[in-house]
């Protein structure tokens, strides 16, 4: 066996999500079966000081010669970098991107991909102009839970999907938990409301279930109809947003099929984060597959089949350094049990791997359906009457931000 290709991540931005997956990144893949790839890190930038960058590589244990930068316009330049993380709000991906990308390197960018479809499709034509990979790191699609449910449905085990629900919301009290309005939930600055930071997630789960799984020769975007509610404080940032959406199918593959996906910033998917109700139902003439909360990190699924069968899965805890090696992670101020990484990890390997094969894009979500999802967004938007500042909409780059 050929020993592991070691990929060297640049680190852009130093924020919570960024501590995260770095932390997760910096894990022997050979705790979750990974042999064919190895991950270090060797910078990182804040765009607020070179001390900040210095802290956070200290924090998430990386080698002492990684280095740090004050700016991302450094950072790019660092010629031992394979790839770059981006872990900026949404509303500054395209920019960080398209610096990134115009430096000639590849590219793992956090979803939501970018603000709207223009900038996605912007992306992805100097990512070909230049021969660089680009992926959106939706994480999700990565998990081995994901990849279960994917395969029971391509078995036929509940037939052709007929319908998805799914449901990723949070209950938050935002005039109190974000009161000045700067926070990205709620700040129109940045993007702000429930659509790009959690509806981005419902519609996850209804494209890796209801599109992702038909051949890509035949399948058809959807149909789309929004309902929105505007965030009162504001008034430029939604707080609760429903979609549904019709995929064309022809006859032979079951016909027309359904999804309605759902977010809120002030209701809950299960109150009390019990996680007692599945979030996510996949449903077709031969049963249902449920996914239980939270949308992003489900660790259990349910299969119900008509016949009665009923088959439960529990996909906790996720792999990491183990019992007994003292090493945490987590997200949000939320901690995982001793030694149990956040999942992060998955996605990171599938990038690697892309770049030892030259493959240019994602498995499980390549650039084009990266960027149905965006315009099935900007569609929402314009029939709720949601739009943000014209600088982080714009794909003129550069645009200062």
């Amino acid at each position: 066996m050929s020993s592991p290709k070691t990929t060297r991540w640049g680190i852009l931005a130093t924020g919570g999500i960024a501590i995260t997956f770095t932390k997760d990144l910096l894990v022997d893949p050979k705790t979750r079966g990974v042999n064919n790839v190895k991950h270090t890190v060797v910078a990182a930038a804040s765009s607020s000081s070179a001390s900040r960058a210095e802290q956070f590589l200290k924090d998430v244990g990386a080698s002492s010669d990684a280095k740090a930068y004050g700016s991302y316009e450094e950072l790019v330049k660092d010629s031992n970098i394979d790839i770059i993380y981006i872990a900026t709000p949404h509303s500054h991906h395209y920019q960080n991107a398209m610096l990134c990308l115009e430096a000639g390197k590849n590219v793992l960018c956090e979803k939501a991909f970018t603000v709207n479809a223009a900038q996605a499709r912007a992306l992805k034509e100097k990512a070909k102009e230049k021969g660089l990979f680009l992926m959106e790191a939706v994480w999700t699609r990565y998990f081995p839970l994901s990849i279960y449910v994917r395969e029971l449905i391509t078995s036929g085990k509940i037939g052709p999907v007929a319908r998805v629900l799914s449901d990723n919301s949070m209950a938050t009290n935002p005039e109190e938990t974000w009161k000045d309005g700067k926070h990205r939930m709620v700040n129109p600055d940045l993007a702000g409301g429930a659509l790009l930071d959690l509806g981005i997630y419902s519609l996850t789960w209804v494209f890796q279930t209801l599109y992702h799984t038909q051949d890509p020769k035949t399948r058809k975007p959807p149909q789309v109809l929004a309902a929105l509610k505007s965030y009162g404080a504001t008034k430029a940032a939604d707080e609760q947003t429903t979609i549904v959406l019709n995929f064309p199918r022809s006859d032979e593959a079951g016909g027309d099929a359904h999804a309605v996906a759902t977010t809120s910033l002030r209701i809950a998917t299960t109150p009390g984060g019990n996680a007692d109700a599945p979030g996510i139902r996949i449903q077709g003439p031969k049963g249902e597959i449920q996914v239980f909360p939270p949308a992003f990190r489900p660790t259990r699924t349910k299969l119900i089949l008509s016949d009665g069968t009923v088959e439960e899965k529990n996909w906790a805890p996720f792999p990491g350094p183990g019992a007994g090696s003292g090493w945490y992670n987590g997200f949000g101020g939320g901690k995982n049990a001793v030694g149990e990484g956040h999942g992060m990890f998955w996605e990171a390997d599938e990038a690697a791997t892309a770049l030892v094969e030259g493959r240019k894009e994602g498995k499980y979500e390549g650039l084009d359906e990266s960027i149905l999802i965006m315009e099935v967004m900007d569609e929402v938007r314009k029939q709720g009457g949601l739009q943000y500042p014209e600088k982080i909409e714009t794909t003129k780059y550069p645009t200062q931000l």
